[in-house]
C-alpha cells in the first residue's frame, strides 16, 4: 500500500509525521509523496487559528478531489476540536483525536480493513523525512500542556503532559543517527515541561542524549522562557547543541502579557537573552508575536514594537490574533479591528526584516561548520550553488562543480555577503 503524509501547522506535527511513516513502513507499506498515487491519505490538521482550521478543511477537500479513491484519515488539532465536521467533509473514512495519535497506524489498518504485511517487507532502515531532507529529523518528546495562556485552542487540543521516557528518546535518535540523520530536533507542545510526569526533566533528557548517542547536532524546539531549569545554559557549552533557540515572546508589553496569562515579564526575557548571547556570541533567538491581542492599547503597541527592537530577533513569527472559541480571549472586551491588525502586522513585518537583515550581516566574515542538504539550484554551465544551514540557523548558500555533492556533510564555511533571503558562503580549505 502506497501511503501519503501531509501536515499542516506546527513542528510537532511533522514530528508526528515521521513517526507514521516508520510505523507504516514496518506494517509493510511504503511511503509516496505523490498524493495523486496514494492508497492512504493521513492528514496531521491545524487549528492554531481560524485561518489554520480553514486551511486544514480547504486541504482535505483538495486531496479528496485529486486522489478520490484512496482511503482519508483526518487526525491533528482542526479533527480534535471538530470531529463531527471533519468526519461529515467528503471523502473522510476516519478521525483519530490526538488523544489517539500514538495508535493512529494500528486504528487506521484495524478499522479502515487494511492488510498487513510482514514486518521485515521494505528495506531495512528506510524512513521517510519531511520538509527537513534527509540530513534532520523532528523527534517528538512531549504532548500536552499544563498551562492555558488566554489566547491557546491547542492546549484543549492536546489535552494533560505526556513525557515519552528518556531510553525510548534515545533509542530513537540512535535509529535515526543510523539511518544518516545529523541533526535530532526535539519537539513538544510544551517542550520545557518535558519530565513532569517522569520525575525528570529537559536538561536530563540533553544529557543523557548526549552521553548516548553520536548524533553531531541536537536542537531544541519551541521554549517557553519560563521553564529554563538549573543546568539549562550549560547544555550550550556543547557544541553538539545548537545555539539557537525559539522562545516565544508573544507582546513586549508587560500589561498585555498578563492578559495572555504569560509567565514571563519582559525584563526576565530580556535576562534570558543576555545570558545566552553573553555566553555564545551569534546566539540566534527567533520568536513567536501575536498582533492586535484584545485591548491591544496604541501604547501597549508601541511598548511591544520597542521592546521586540530592543531584543533584536533573528526572525519572528508573525500571528494575526484570531479569536478561538473556547479560549478566555475570545471573551475578553476591547476586541482590535481587522484594519488596526493589519497596520500592525505591516509595521511588525517591516521590522523583522530589519532586524533579519542586521543579524545575518552581524555573521558576516565568521566561519561556521554548515549542514549541507540536498536541494541545489543550477548555477552557470557547470556549476550548482547548494544550501545548508550553520549551528545557528542562519541558511547559506554556496557554490559548487555540477558534479560535486555536498549533501548531508558538515563542513566549514566563511560567510561573505547577504544574497537576498540567504548569506553566500565560501568552503574553507
Amino acid at each position: 500500500m502506497l501511503v501519503h503524509l501531509k501536515t499542516l501547522g506546527c513542528r510537532l506535527n511533522e514530528a508526528e509525521l515521521e513517526t507514521w511513516a516508520q510505523a507504516f513502513q514496518h506494517s509493510g507499506h511504503q511511503i509516496t509523496r505523490v498524493a495523486e498515487a496514494a492508497n492512504l491519505v493521513v492528514i496531521n490538521s491545524c487549528a492554531v487559528t481560524q485561518d489554520a482550521a480553514r486551511k486544514s478543511r480547504n486541504l482535505i477537500r483538495r486531496i479528496h478531489r485529486d486522489n478520490p479513491q484512496a482511503k482519508l484519515v483526518v487526525s491533528g488539532c482542526y479533527a480534535t476540536l471538530n470531529p463531527d465536521e471533519a468526519a461529515a467533509l467528503l471523502g473522510v473514512d476516519l478521525v483519530v483525536g490526538n488523544q489517539d495519535k500514538s495508535q493512529l497506524v494500528e486504528k487506521v489498518l484495524a478499522e479502515l480493513d487494511m492488510e498487513t504485511m510482514p514486518a521485515m517487507s521494505t528495506e531495512p532502515g528506510e524512513v521517510s523525512l519531511f520538509t527537513r531532507g534527509r540530513q534532520r529529523a523532528f523527534v517528538k518528546v512531549q504532548d500536552g500542556c499544563r498551562y492555558r495562556c488566554t489566547f491557546c485552542i491547542v492546549t484543549v487540543a492536546r489535552g494533560e503532559e505526556s513525557s515519552r521516557p528518556v531510553q525510548a528518546v534515545v533509542d530513537e535518535i540512535n535509529a535515526l543517527h543510523s539511518q544518516g540523520i545529523t541533526e535530532a530536533i526535539l519537539t513538544g507542545v510544551h517542550l520545557g515541561g518535558y519530565g513532569s510526569d517522569l520525575d525528570t526533566n529537559l536538561v536530563a533528557l540533553v544529557q543523557a542524549i548526549l552521553d548516548q548517542t553520536a548524533i553531531p547536532r541536537l536542537r531544541l524546539g519551541s521554549l517557553e522562557p519560563w521553564e529554563f531549569t538549573e543546568g539549562f545554559f550549560a547544555l550550550f557549552q556543547n557544541p553538539r547543541v545548537m545555539p539557537h533557540l525559539h522562545l516565544p515572546l508573544q507582546s513586549g508589553s508587560d500589561s498585555v502579557l498578563r492578559r495572555m496569562a504569560r509567565r514571563c515579564k519582559t525584563e526576565e526575557f530580556a535576562a534570558i537573552v543576555c545570558q545566552l548571547r553573553t555566553q555564545i556570541p551569534h546566539f540566534n533567538i527567533t520568536t513567536d508575536i501575536i498582533v492586535g491581542f484584545p485591548g491591544e492599547t496604541e501604547q501597549e503597541w508601541q511598548d511591544s514594537v520597542d521592546f521586540i527592537r530592543q531584543i533584536g530577533f533573528g526572525h519572528i513569527h508573525i500571528f494575526t490574533y484570531s479569536k478561538r472559541e473556547g479560549t478566555k480571549a475570545a471573551s475578553l472586551p476591547n476586541q482590535i479591528t481587522s484594519e488596526i491588525k493589519k497596520q500592525r502586522s505591516q509595521q511588525l513585518h517591516g521590522l523583522a526584516e530589519e532586524m533579519k537583515q542586521t543579524f545575518c550581516l552581524a555573521n558576516i566574515g565568521e566561519t561556521f561548520p554548515v549542514l549541507w542538504e540536498a536541494y541545489n539550484e543550477p548555477y552557470g554551465d557547470d556549476h550548482q550553488k547548494v544550501f545548508g544551514y550553520t549551528p545557528n540557523y542562519l541558511k547559506v548558500g554556496c557554490v559548487i562543480k555540477r558534479s560535486e555533492s555536498l549533501e548531508n556533510q558538515t563542513l566549514p564555511a566563511k560567510l561573505t555577503a547577504m544574497d537576498g533571503q540567504y548569506i553566500l558562503a565560501d568552503l574553507v580549505p
